[in-house]
């Protein structure tokens, strides 16, 4: 008898000023988890408004936006998910993982990944379904983006980078900031003239302006318009020559070092 798993739901729940916490549900049923719960407070409107129950919890990092609800939340039979090498910095793990590792999550493959970068601890979780893989990437890629590199090399992070550019086009990528339109004008700065990247940042500002989140972005949007997924490019490579000029931009880890910088202080 072919098994038919039931589809999954993605919810976003506003916390702080531009995270999302997002909730993972399957249709018609009224268990969920979350993932990174820097405040506990929406988490509890929301699931006591949607009548759900929260029956785990998947933490990518240890920076306090992204765990500072997990213990007012992670009560007896609510499973928390987090890397084995940061214990001592996620609180009350129920379930330590680290690359490779794989469980279920109402009733999918989850497989986990780590993405040292923005922290050296960082994990990203890659949900197959019937329909969209799902991937949950906290700070280290975002819609148009990737996170600062608060711990991680510039080495580091466009490896970590790159083995997200290599999942099914398709993938769903649920950030855990609503950082799209930051992101876009600075990749306007770089590539100007991509038309792809023209569309996407009309379609942004209508889902702002319709209080929509830009989020879910696709693997597929970001290599066409992320310039840090596009440090290979010709018209990424042009516009770092003309500011480093003695630069030498064959070695694409040193493109994305001098991209990063720029994208910090423009």
């Amino acid at each position: 008898m072919l098994e038919v798993h039931p589809t999954l739901e993605v919810h976003p729940i506003n916390a702080f000023d531009d995270n999302y916490i997002w909730l993972i549900k399957t249709a018609n049923q009224q268990h969920c988890w979350v993932v990174d719960p820097g405040d506990a407070a929406p988490v509890k409107r929301y699931l006591q408004a949607n009548n759900l129950t929260l029956d785990g919890i998947l933490l990518t990092h240890h920076h306090n936006d992204h765990i500072g609800g997990v213990v007012a939340l992670a009560k007896s039979g609510v499973a928390v998910v987090g890397f084995s090498q940061a214990t001592e910095r996620l609180p009350v793990l129920t379930q330590a993982v680290q690359q490779g590792d794989t469980f279920e999550l109402l009733g999918h493959k989850v497989q986990v990944l780590e993405v040292p970068g923005h922290t050296l601890d960082h994990l990203v979780y890659f949900i197959t379904t019937n329909q969209q893989p799902l991937l949950f990437s906290g700070d280290t890629l975002f819609a148009g983006g990737c996170g600062r590199m608060f711990e991680g090399t510039p080495q580091q992070m466009y490896a970590s980078l790159q083995s997200l550019a290599v999942l099914p086009a398709d993938t769903q990528v649920f950030a855990a900031h609503e950082y799209t339109l930051s992101n876009l004008k600075f990749a306007l700065l770089v590539e100007p003239n991509n038309e792809d990247l023209q569309q996407r940042i009309i379609d942004c500002n209508r889902l702002r302006a319709a209080q929509q989140p830009t989020l879910p972005s696709t693997i597929a949007a970001e290599l066409a318009t992320n310039p840090f997924l596009r440090v290979s490019q010709p018209a990424v490579i042009a516009s770092l020559q003309a500011r480093h000029p003695t630069a030498n931009l064959t070695e694409p880890t040193e493109a994305f070092r001098l991209l990063r910088a720029w994208k910090d202080t423009a």
